[in-house]
């Protein structure tokens, strides 16, 4: 279990922050200078060098993402130009990809964080610049919102790239581009002009979700632990009948792949500050503000706990709960993760990924009469952040291309490197690791200098 430090404060993590965004800047123009574009987007490292690997190219979005998010937290121009003009170059084809359920990862990233940039003054564009992200946004939104499955009951899922029987725990952060799309007044157009609203697939999504991926402790099933989340939910496209968990990743159906957990926990925090924002009468038609904020709340309340019940002591999470080596490191929640065990890798990807979750998550709840909850999700937060942004996680070696190790992809398929001497995967980083350990930084960067409060929909 997470010993959360409540003594934390945003500002206590002011050194650590700059040391990661000092190494950052490093790695990301060495990354530039080395990677050809012609060998698709990098994924992950071998042996501290960046190597494509996966299905789809759902990883671009971060590459140049983390050049954008450089300036943002440093006012490095060079950083600025790398992901700008990667963006403009590379990542078009994201917007208009139908074979995938990665947008709110890819372009969100990239063009969501340069309109944001443009929206606040801290970035020169002029409005031809401005309306091209605006466009990109729309259009992705409406493309991300037309891969659906629809189910009885007016519930529905952006399906995965299995296909239309498949709903993948991490989709739910893909629903930021829908979210981003609606802001700028889109909807998706369908057979003889149908209109379909992208917030409306937004909540049908996120409470299809909260149904079948995650479990809330009601009995569902034998396996059915509060906050215990399903990477993959499968279903009867015909006639659209739930049949059972699934993963892809994670050891089983019953078990808990925790960066799956992880994109839950992120996913519903960011969106419940998402609807937080939006007028009361734009909620009216799917229940009202007050139910929908109360539905989101308590599946991000859930996995939270769920998360800092079942890490070791430090916030960095075994790569899934019930992986079968845990058995052999005696009583590993009792003490900080061990990246260098024989037995099972862990995923620090997951930790960056669930502490921005439990930031936010904290950050929502503090301002009304969960304030103490509030506090705690906060602290638990920061204290993730604390360990993962120092040795041995951090890596500021110019000899490795990531900035964050001992991340992990894919462990049922081998396909992260076991280096010499060990037998676990260990001291690697990844595309979207490494992205979301930036993003984490910035948002507790903007907390210490009290600027505005750090959003994918800000300001």
């Amino acid at each position: 279990m997470i010993k959360v430090d409540t003594s934390l404060k945003p500002g206590s993590l002011r050194k650590d922050i700059d040391l990661l965004f000092e190494a950052s800047g490093r790695k990301i123009f060495a990354l530039q200078k080395a990677w050809n574009p012609l060998l698709g987007a990098p994924v992950i490292t071998v042996a501290g060098r960046y190597t494509s690997r996966g299905w789809t190219e759902w990883t671009q979005g971060f590459q140049f993402g983390s050049a954008i998010l450089q300036f943002a937290a440093t006012g490095d121009r060079k950083a600025l130009a790398v992901g700008r003009e990667g963006t403009l170059r590379h990542m078009a084809k994201h917007v208009s990809h139908i074979g995938v359920h990665d947008h709110g990862f890819n372009n969100v990233s990239t063009y969501g964080n340069l309109l944001r940039l443009a929206n606040s003054g801290e970035m020169r564009a002029d409005e031809g610049e401005i309306l091209y992200y605006e466009l990109a946004l729309k259009v992705s939104g409406a493309v991300q919102a037309a891969r659906w499955t629809a189910l009885p009951a007016g519930l529905g899922y952006i399906h995965s790239f299995n296909g239309p029987h498949s709903l993948f725990a991490d989709t739910i952060r893909s629903l930021r581009i829908l979210a981003l799309s609606h802001r700028l007044g889109h909807a998706l157009m369908g057979e003889n002009d149908r209109q379909y609203s992208l917030l409306g697939r937004l909540l049908q999504h996120a409470e299809t979700t909260a149904r079948f991926n995650v479990y809330l402790g009601e009995g569902r099933d034998r396996y059915d632990v509060r906050g215990r989340v399903a990477h993959e939910s499968i279903f009867n496209p015909n006639d659209g009948s739930y049949r059972c968990p699934s993963t892809q990743q994670g050891y089983s159906p019953f078990t808990t792949w925790t960066r799956g957990l992880a994109w839950i926990l992120c996913g519903y925090a960011e969106q419940l500050e998402f609807l937080e924002a939006l007028p009361d009468q734009e909620l009216r038609a799917f229940g009202g503000k007050a139910a929908v904020l109360g539905r989101f709340a308590e599946v991000a309340r859930a996995t939270a706990d769920f998360y800092i019940e079942q890490t070791p002591t430090d916030g960095v999470p075994y790569w899934d709960t019930g992986a079968p080596g845990l058995a052999r490191l005696g009583s590993y929640l009792d003490r900080p993760a061990d990246p260098f065990n024989d037995f099972e890798p862990v995923d620090s990807s997951a930790a960056a990924i669930a502490a921005q979750g439990l930031i936010r998550l904290g950050h929502y709840l503090g301002g009304g009469k969960e304030a103490r909850a509030g506090s705690r999700y906060l602290a638990a937060g920061l204290t993730i952040a604390r360990a993962i942004f120092r040795e041995p996680y951090l890596s500021t070696s110019s000899g490795h291309q990531g900035l964050l190790l001992h991340t992990v992809y894919h462990r049922p398929n081998g396909w992260d490197h076991v280096p010499r001497g060990r037998r676990v995967p260990c001291g690697e980083s990844s595309m979207w690791g490494d992205y979301h350990a930036r993003e984490l930084a910035y948002l507790i960067k903007r907390m210490i200098e009290r600027r505005s409060y750090y959003t994918f929909f800000g300001p």
